[in-house]
């Protein structure tokens, strides 16, 4: 195990690369950029190492914490269904356009599920790690795309119309980073690796909440549902992390100093932006306001001039930053807009909603959201059966066969059928890399890998 990387290469880090950039090249060429990796995790670990953290001390006291932490995760959710039951409003989304606020906020470390654990793939004849590779082979869906972690949710934002990524910070982007330089550096921070994927597979009171509300908002819920049920702590991912992390402890050589690096690697779940901050940073009028700015410098002198709106023409609006915010309230004073009604009764909605729309296709369907969930303001729609209720079943539907993709599987198995066994394991695991296991060549690879180590789907 070879020592983290120097101070100078930190600060080297922070000077030239923004963690968003990381993100991005370790998905594209993550061997030419190993270096960077490790100074970004030496960065965060130095900024958490001095904070203190739930986990026990002594690993005889882990069994019964994680029992614990799933009782309270239980008792938790109990308590939020009684209270919703007796009439509170809903814990994390006011609205659906904040819902889909937060899976877009949330979307680049969804879109490395599983990323922290990929380096455990190229030991998959040691028995210590053997729990920590059932564990990613269930976060990459065994080779399966309707498992697939990524792939759903993927699938879910491509059904919400959030399939542009917005311009998220480096706050946003700093958990998906940590689980790729994690995962490509597993060999050197493997107590870190063990810790942090024991923090991140923690019974989640939080993904149940999350489930039940995006239901209740007619929203596809399958993706966090599949993480209540894989992460418990009796036979999910909760008990394999503390079967990795108990099977791996030193009996010999220092076992404080690798006990010390769990710890840190537990505490880099709290790197980053929370959950909390997410969902409370959320400002339904200012995103509103923000998204009609983002759309202003495409729309100037694309209107004609015959209407009049607080003196000004809308191309006149359009003209300049900043007065989009003004822009609202004079729609509000013409009568175009009817805050806390039914959107139907407002002539902008009108004009936005519907085929025969004369601004059909000008906004997609998270802008649309956002001016419906801001109009409609404190006025209640009818409630309508989300068509996820009562129904806990994912889409099994396949993306109809390609040939394209089909030629791709068929050059994969030809290439796999002249190596030797070990070298066709070892490319078996680089196309089950963050950035290439949900394509058909990673897929394939995937159910051929677990096929090979007789692992069940």
């Amino acid at each position: 195990m070879t020592t983290p990387a120097p101070r100078n290469a930190v600060s080297s880090y922070r000077e030239h690369c923004s963690i968003r950039d990381l993100y991005h090249t370790l998905l594209r060429a993550p061997e030419n950029h190993l270096e960077s990796a490790a100074s970004f995790l030496d960065a965060q670990l130095g900024l958490l190492k001095a904070d203190d953290d739930e986990l026990p001390n002594d690993p005889q006291r882990w069994a019964d914490w994680l029992a614990n932490r799933a009782e309270r995760s239980a008792q938790g959710y109990a308590t939020y269904l009684r209270e919703r039951h007796e009439g509170a409003p809903r814990r994390h989304f006011t609205n659906r356009a904040h819902a889909l606020h937060f899976l877009q906020a949330i979307a680049p470390t969804k879109q490395v599920d599983g990323a922290w654990l990929y380096g455990v793939l190229e030991h998959w004849s040691d028995p210590r790690l053997l729990p920590l590779v059932h564990t990613c082979l269930e976060e990459l869906g065994h080779g399966i795309p309707a498992r697939n972690h990524v792939l759903v949710y993927q699938r879910l934002l491509d059904s919400l119309g959030c399939d542009a990524p917005p311009d998220l910070s480096d706050a946003h982007y700093l958990q998906g980073t940590l689980q790729l330089a994690l995962g490509y550096l597993a060999d050197d921070y493997l107590p870190e690796v063990l810790g942090y994927n024991l923090g991140y597979e923690l019974p989640p009171l939080h993904l149940m909440i999350t489930s039940s509300e995006l239901r209740e908002l007619g929203i596809d819920p399958e993706y966090f549902r599949l993480h209540v049920t894989i992460d418990n702590a009796a036979t999910g991912h909760g008990r394999k992390a503390l079967q990795a992390l108990q099977a791996n402890l030193p009996q010999l050589g220092d076992r404080d100093a690798f006990l010390r690096r769990v710890h840190a690697g537990y505490r880099l779940n709290d790197a980053g932006l929370s959950n909390r901050q997410l969902l409370d940073g959320f400002d339904l009028e200012a995103e509103v306001v923000a998204m009609l700015e983002r759309k202003r410098p495409f729309a100037r002198q694309m209107h004609d001039d015959r209407a009049r709106i607080g003196g000004r023409t809308v191309n006149q609006w359009m003209a300049g930053p900043g007065r989009m915010g003004e822009f609202l309230v004079a729609l509000q004073r013409l009568g175009w807009i009817k805050r806390h009604q039914d959107p139907a009764h407002s002539r902008l909605w009108g004009l936005i909603a519907g085929d025969s729309a004369a601004m059909f296709g000008v906004f997609n369907p998270y802008e649309r959201q956002l001016l419906h969930d801001w109009i409609a303001g404190d006025w209640s729609e009818p409630s309508q059966r989300s068509p996820w209720a009562g129904s806990e079943k994912a889409s099994a539907v396949q993306p109809p066969a390609c040939s394209e993709f089909a030629n791709e599987e068929r050059a994969l198995l030809n290439e796999l059928s002249s190596l030797s066994p070990r070298s066709r394991m070892h490319r078996l695991v680089a196309l089950m890399a963050p950035h290439r296991h949900w394509t058909p060549a990673g897929l394939l690879a995937t159910r051929i890998y677990t096929d090979k180590l007789g692992i069940e789907p």
